[in-house]
């Protein structure tokens, strides 16, 4: 129990340790809130200004200069007042006061230093006077509008509107005037008064900052000036419902983007490409940006398994545990121009997160809560194609009919094993019979056993509020999600807090925290409950009459049949994950002037992932290295001869960063034509990596954790000699430094055009002493042009119309790389009688290897015309990557067979373009349409080493091939099946064999073999609908992918290894050859057996015999003799991998809908809310593919796995603010 008790007290002071982090920030807010600099006889400071339709916030800034009076004020109340114009000289601060706020529906007192600005306490501010105006506001749904400031132009008169919208205000004697109407959110309008008594007046919805700002983590650009290729999009606009995971919402958002999944688990962590392909055996995957800090993956994976396609990442990668509630918005940099400031790490792109802040008012509490419905797969669904138990019966019958010879040790269950049975006379005829009947009629629903209708929970609340003097946010998240696979679970907790205080009218300071904890729950690889109920016989039973777990024997180590269940393996199996990350980060930011800013940041992170994987003693898996089954007394060469196994692997990254930066913004003439911004920056970033990883076996589980202690080595040499002596834990520690410089330069000229330049120097530990030996710098320029100020383009219906281009270069290096030898100290050898020292891992001195250097071009045009009804962006890219890191093959005798060479040469070129456009909008409706469409090509121009690549790299498509697309997958060409007996034939190059003698791997396969089409598609995109209905709003996403090619999924590989029992069958065997004349009508081949009289001649392809071949089964190529590189092995592995097998991967998705409703304000007054909306959503509703793909999903990126998990989810979510 001590144990146990040690394992939660891990997961309790992990949070433990957040908790008081969470509890720290909101004292912190607290304290600040009420501890502001204190002055005395306010009311009798004297101030001097002059200022002329300024902003409310100027004036008191100007005071709190002259006095250090410190004022409380809402954003709302700021709004109110409008500009204003003073002149005062030797003024009391009361007399200044009572001049701005005359008229406004507000007052201020002093409590002693704090001026607190109110609501004017008489009630009749909104009483009609004789000369006076009266109205309603409303905003384009009818809806009133409250709090809307009302403002006659020029002067400080004004009031807002009350709970209905209504105003009420004083006229005064002017020949001419206008009123200026404003509130949050909305456009501001100038009405002119031309005797009206009453006014009603619409407001519209303003263009928001993420349609004005671009933020790239070090920056925050002006729209107008950005001249690189950045998406920017609204957390609002991405999310889909039920969806938890931030990586999962980015299908189809981001124009050249890819989101390749090959799991429909929860959490699961899809493949990320932004425009293509950069290198070709480095890390493909984007660098994320949270908050302006560089994050870490909590597991370093190396880019072998990452870029792997078939690879499902269950563990996460660097924003997986991000709360998609706490983010505000997403900026995706996609060019050079855009990512040079992040120097060598970013050539892949860059993901920028930006989370939610406080704001100036008074506090807001937002809570959300979703509940989240998933279809587990059924037999009856379409995409299953499988016998049911009285086909799969009938399959046998008619093997058994064809004089089939089953494979030697195959499971013993279903018909073959009664019929077993019955030839041994351990049944009589009717009792086999009766046995069939059943067997017919069992139908055993694996899908139904294995997974699960599941519902989902996702709960979130935040905080928000402050002074212009302090803000604040703070939020807490709890995620429960349920598999549709049994046993698989996910529990997320998140917490965030933000303070943003400013100190004084230069000082200003934020502190960021945030947290989370994962704690992830699924099966062991090896159990696959999906794959599983895929293929395996319905006529196998999961229970026995009694109800217990129903086992049949399978074949073992020993030479022994052992029991399996899968029930039983899932029940006595597991693996746990937690992953766990905490970042607090600081900024300090000091005004010199108004054109000089100075600010340094520091963060620190933590992130730690632990894995355990068990197996009990029960299972299996145990058995089969126990060599007995469970409660069986365990052979003297038993492996695992008591308890069972349990794995476990520990990941700890600390992160620390440090960042100067100075920012110069400057007009550079009087008519603020001119302007200039510079930015320079230094940056340290230093991370620790530590793992352990070791597997432990005599381990029991449900006996307090414990281990087997006293087992005696005499008792099982094997086990001892096999295991235990070798048995010792893996043990990583690695340090990565990196200090690097930057600076950005921006010139333009009023919003005519724009010039940029960035650059960055980084030098880090890890770089090779060539990549040193000369400043090599990652750098880029741009520029834009506003086309719309050209003489001829000034039209009516064109709103802007802006060209830009931009043009860098990055540099990257290949991590576990190094210029000289490193050796690792090892242990005392008793063979060698001393210490002794290997080489590390990847340890061989690779002192000629030089940055890999991509250039980038960038163009771009945008346009918007109609009052921005219409908007058009549309860019162009090419990237160059020279010296790219290969792998090359190399003798043996050099002490290893690979190295890292600078040989390869990428082309990457590609466009998009996205529209939104509002084809409809009236008064109480409007339809917001968008879409997008990218391209992208990835060629490479380099011949490859001719032994680098295996056959089975050009049949997955990870081999590179000249002048081939990366990704390209090849086959064998089929030509159809033999009329003789219904075998697969292919042009194998069996009559043309003389041209392939003596040469290398790479020129055999690319002639033999012909390319199928690339994994990855090279058209991408997204078409969103919104539709907005008085309080309704509904939105509908469509995804689309154009281009990519996939294999279907193996059917012939039962007859390589023979038709087992326990095995399901593809209804397409139904339409097998069956006699002559059928080729021409089914390109499914015969079923034969080793019996067949054509067997053998399928059997052995040319490539693979030695003494004569038979053609089907073995190929010639594949004998020892052979002077052809193997080709393939039979004909039926051929079938499989034939171009025949091969389909169109593309598809048009119902990625999501969604229904909502927001309650109208006379609702939310009664129940005293400021928000309350209630929405209704699915997603994966239905994807329009080949119909060739039943069983498959067009957007798995994989081969090899069977995905059914990523079904229809149904979403309902209430939010509410009060």
């Amino acid at each position: 129990m001590k144990k146990k008790s040690e394992c939660l007290g891990i997961y309790h002071y992990r949070w433990q340790k957040i908790g008081k982090m969470m509890k720290l920030c909101m004292i912190l807010v607290c304290l600040f809130s009420f501890s502001l600099s204190a002055t005395t006889l306010a009311q009798r400071e004297r101030v001097n200004m002059k200022l002329q339709d300024v902003s409310l916030r100027q004036v008191l800034e100007q005071i709190r200069e002259q006095t250090n009076l410190q004022f409380m004020m809402s954003k709302e109340q700021g709004e109110r007042v409008g500009r204003v114009s003073v002149n005062a000289e030797n003024a009391t601060v009361a007399e200044v006061l009572d001049k701005v706020f005359a008229s406004t529906g507000l007052t201020w007192v002093i409590n002693e230093d704090i001026i607190v600005v109110k609501e004017r306490p008489q009630s009749s501010v909104l009483s009609p006077a004789p000369d006076c105006v009266k109205g309603v506001v409303k905003d384009e749904k009818g809806n009133p509008l409250p709090g809307v400031t009302v403002r006659v132009k020029g002067t400080i008169l004004g009031t807002s509107t009350d709970a209905d919208g209504r105003f009420s205000l004083l006229l005064i004697d002017e020949k001419e005037m206008a009123f200026v109407f404003s509130f949050v959110g909305m456009q501001s309008q100038e009405v002119a008064y031309t005797g009206q008594k009453e006014l009603n007046i619409v407001m519209q919805a303003e263009v928001s900052e993420i349609d004005e700002v671009v933020v790239t983590g070090y920056l925050n650009i002006d729209r107008r000036h950005l001249t690189s290729s950045v998406t920017s999009v609204r957390m609002d606009d991405i999310q889909k419902p039920g969806i938890t995971n931030l990586n999962q919402m980015l299908e189809g958002k981001i124009p050249d983007m890819v989101v390749t999944s090959n799991s429909g688990e929860i959490n699961a962590t899809p493949r990320l490409r932004i425009r293509g392909t950069s290198t070709i055996i480095g890390n493909r995957e984007p660098l994320w940006v949270v908050d302006g800090i560089i994050v870490n993956d909590p597991v370093n994976l190396s880019p072998d398994v990452l870029n792997d396609p078939d690879y499902v990442n269950r563990i996460g990668n660097a924003i997986s545990g991000l709360n998609p509630q706490d983010i505000e918005r997403l900026d995706v940099l996609k060019d050079a121009a855009a990512t040079a400031l992040y120097g060598t790490r970013a050539a892949n792109g860059v993901i920028v997160v930006t989370t939610k802040r406080g704001h100036v008012g008074k506090p807001v509490i937002s809570c959300s809560v979703t509940g989240t419905f998933r279809r587990h797969p059924r037999y009856t669904d379409d995409k299953i194609n499988l016998m049911n138990s009285k086909e799969r019966i009938q399959f046998s019958q008619q093997l058994v009919a064809n004089h089939y010879i089953y494979p030697n040790n195959m499971p013993l269950t279903g018909y073959e094993y009664v019929l077993s049975r019955y030839y041994s006379g351990a049944l009589t005829k009717e009792q086999f019979q009766t046995e069939v009947d059943r067997l017919q009629t069992m139908n055993t629903d694996w899908f139904d056993l294995l997974t699960k209708d599941s519902f989902s929970k996702d709960y979130a609340i935040n905080v928000s509020g402050g002074s212009d003097n302090i803000r604040y946010y703070a939020s807490l998240g709890y995620t429960s999600e349920d598999d549709v696979i049994r046993r698989t679970t996910n529990r997320r907790y998140t917490a965030a807090a933000k303070l943003d205080m400013t100190l004084s009218s230069r000082w200003r300071l934020s502190f960021n925290l945030n947290g989370y904890l994962n704690e992830r729950k699924y099966t062991q690889d090896e159990v696959n409950p999906i794959d599983y109920a895929y293929n395996t016989s319905r006529a196998i039973p999961a229970f026995s009459e009694d109800g217990s777990y129903h086992f049949y024997g399978v074949y073992n180590r020993y030479g022994s049949y052992l029991n399996f269940n899968i029930l039983n393996e899932l029940v006595n199996s597991y693996k746990k994950q937690s992953t766990s990350n905490f970042t607090a980060t600081v900024n300090l930011n000091y005004e010199v002037t108004e054109w000089l800013k100075l600010s340094a940041t520091v963060s620190g992170s933590v992130n730690s992932a632990n894995l355990n994987g068990h197996w009990g003693e029960k299972t299996h898996y145990i058995a089969d290295l126990r060599g007995s089954d469970y409660g069986e007394k365990a052979p003297e060469s038993s492996l695992c001869p008591y308890g069972g196994e349990l794995a476990t692997n520990n990941y700890n990254t600390k992160s620390y960063t440090a960042r100067l930066q100075a920012d110069f913004h400057k007009y550079l003439d009087e008519n603020e034509n001119h302007f200039l911004n510079v930015s320079i920056g230094a940056e340290a970033n230093s991370s620790r990596y530590n793992a352990y990883s070791h597997t432990q076996r005599g381990y029991y589980d449900d006996r307090g954790k414990s281990f087997v202690t006293d087992l005696s080595p005499s008792s099982f040499p094997t086990y001892y000699s096999s295991w235990v002596q070798s048995n010792v834990p893996t043990i990583t520690d690695n340090l990565t430094n990196l200090l690097s410089a930057y600076a950005t330069a921006t010139y333009g000229y009023k919003d005519y055009f724009t010039l940029n330049a960035n650059t960055r120097y980084d030098g880090s530990n890890k770089f090779g002493s060539r990549s040193n030996e000369k400043l090599l710098p990652v750098w880029s320029v741009s520029g834009l042009v506003d086309l719309k100020t050209v003489s001829g383009l000034q039209l009516s219906w064109l709103e802007s119309f802006s060209v830009k281009g931009s043009y860098g270069e990055q540099g990257n290096m290949l991590d576990g790389q190094t210029p000289v030898l490193v050796l690792k100290k090892g242990s005392y050898s008793d063979y060698r009688d001393e210490m002794i020292s290997t080489v590390a891992s990847g340890g061989f001195a690779n002192p000629n290897l030089k940055w890999e250097k991509t250039r980038s071009y960038n163009l771009g045009a945008m346009a918007s015309v109609f009052k921005n009804s219409l908007m058009i962006n549309f860019e162009y890219y090419y990237k160059k990557t020279s010296d790219a890191f290969m792998s090359k093959t190399i003798s043996d005798v050099n002490g290893f067979n690979t190295y890292v060479v600078n040989s390869g040469t990428l082309r990457n070129r590609g466009w998009n373009v996205g529209i939104t456009a509002t084809p409809v909008k009236t008064k109480d409706f409007n339809w917001i349409l968008s879409g997008s469409l990218s391209k992208v090509t990835n060629t490479m121009s380099t011949l490859p080493g001719q032994e680098t690549y295996e056959l089975s790299d050009f049949l997955n498509g990870t081999a590179v091939v000249e002048g081939m697309p990366i990704g390209t997958f090849y086959s064998y060409k089929y030509m159809g099946l033999s009329p003789v007996d219904g075998g697969p034939m292919f042009d194998d190059w069996e009559d043309r064999k003389s041209e392939l003698v003596d040469l290398d791997k790479y020129s055999v396969y690319t002639k033999v073999l012909v390319p199928s089409g690339q994994r990855d598609p090279d058209m991408t995109g997204s078409i969103n609908n919104t539709f907005n209905y008085k309080q309704w709003r509904l939105g509908i996403s469509l995804n689309y992918s154009i281009g990519g090619s996939t294999r279907l999924f193996r059917m012939m590989e039962d007859f390589v290894n023979g038709y087992s029992a326990e095995a399901n069958i593809n209804r397409d065997m139904l339409k097998a050859w069956k006699k002559p004349g059928d080729e021409l009508t089914t390109d499914i081949p015969a079923i034969m057996g080793s019996a067949s009289n054509g067997y053998n001649y399928y059997s052995y392809h040319w490539s693979s015999a030695s003494n004569g071949y038979n053609y089907y089964s073995y190929h010639w190529s594949s004998a020892s003799t052979s002077d052809v590189v193997k080709i393939a092995d039979n004909a039926w592995t051929m079938y499989d991998y034939s171009d025949l097998r091969v389909v169109s991967a593309d598809y048009l998705k119902i990625s999501s809908i969604s229904l909502t409703y927001e309650f109208p304000r006379r609702i939310l007054s009664r129940w005293k809310l400021e928000r309350l909306a209630l929405t209704l959503g699915a997603t994966n509703l239905y994807t329009f593919c080949n119909s060739k793909l039943r069983g498959q999903t067009p957007t798995q990126g994989g081969f090899s796995d069977i995905q059914l998990s990523d079904t229809p989810t149904y979403t309902i979510g209430l939010n509410l603010n009060f």
